[in-house]
């Protein structure tokens, strides 16, 4: 019999066969393996994961307290785990004037026009909702402190985080094409003729890769549905040059579908830690920097087919 062979779709961003099938037979006990020293891999519980980012995050903010010290932090979408660290900086009673805060992305319409504070779906909405109202009042940073991207400021927003004195603390996590905020490849604002020149890149308003739209049409805030219309075209994104100017990074691999062994996350996961350094996997540029990620076991789990469960 005769194999069946053909070559990946053309939509798909990263189609080098012969790199694929390296990743896709990486084994769980392989993964932490890297031959940057300072690029740090460590498969952590599914149980413990959260507590991961929340111990960071919190440890961060009471230190910017006991230190009388100013704290500069890139996140990402909101998550419940936000409420979590409120809880502990309440139960603490830690002051957090110092803390300065800048949401990585946010949404944008057809035209460019990023999405406003008040809309319902939006991240800078949702983090405020997650993280700034459940801190209590007389512990809350002034929430000009706060910001996120705006049509106003989001030729500038890069600027503003330098002048902040730039991130000591950047979290991410990678999107299904390997996208880091909406840094996505195949975009045309993130067009660069070299990595070098990419890697430079600052904020900006991105047209979105339709993964990234399908992705997230499975979010809860978008229905868990596959309502791909619902989601909106555009986005608003800091650039790969604010996430390498940070101190530290943290990278986060652990989203299944709803708490499923189901993840569009595990294939990319090793392309980002394993692949080539490119634009076409933009989270892969943490490759290059020391950063400490962790994956989950379930991200790590092996890559094999399942002819029983199928569908």
């Amino acid at each position: 019999m005769s194999a069946f062979d053909f070559q990946p779709s053309e939509f798909i961003p990263f189609r080098d066969k012969e790199v694929l099938e390296r990743i896709r037979s990486i084994k769980r006990e392989d993964i932490e393996k890297h031959p940057n020293p300072d690029f740090k891999i460590k498969v952590v519980p599914d149980a413990e994961f959260e507590l991961i980012f929340l111990a960071d995050m919190f440890y961060r903010i009471q230190k910017s307290d006991m230190e009388d010290k100013k704290v500069v932090m890139i996140v990402p979408n909101p998550a419940p785990t936000y409420k979590k660290v409120a809880y502990l900086i309440n139960l603490f009673r830690v002051n957090c004037r110092n803390v300065h805060i800048f949401t990585m992305d946010e949404w944008a319409d057809d035209r460019g026009n990023v999405a406003p504070e008040s809309y319902p779906l939006g991240f800078l909405n949702a983090f405020k909702r997650f993280f700034y109202a459940q801190i209590d009042k007389d512990l809350r940073p002034p929430e000009e402190q706060i910001i996120g991207p705006t049509t106003e400021n989001i030729s500038n927003y890069s600027k503003m985080i330098a002048d902040a004195g730039e991130a000591d603390i950047c979290y991410s996590g990678p999107g299904w094409t390997g996208h880091l905020a909406f840094i996505d490849p195949d975009t045309p604002e993130f067009a660069a003729a070299t990595l070098d020149e990419f890697k430079k890149m600052g904020s900006r308003v991105v047209t979105l890769n339709p993964f990234s739209i399908a992705q997230n049409s499975l979010h809860g805030c978008f229905g868990q549905s596959g309502d791909m219309a619902s989601v909106p075209p555009k986005g608003a994104t800091i650039g790969p040059r604010d996430v390498l100017n940070a101190k530290n990074r943290l990278e986060m691999h652990g989203i299944t579908t709803a708490g499923t062994f189901v993840a569009w996350q595990r294939l990319i996961s090793r392309l980002v830690l394993h692949g080539p350094v490119t634009p076409q996997v933009p989270s892969s540029i943490l490759q290059t920097v020391p950063t400490n990620v962790y994956v989950s076991e379930t991200i790590a789990a092996d890559i094999e087919p399942d002819f029983i469960k199928q569908y």
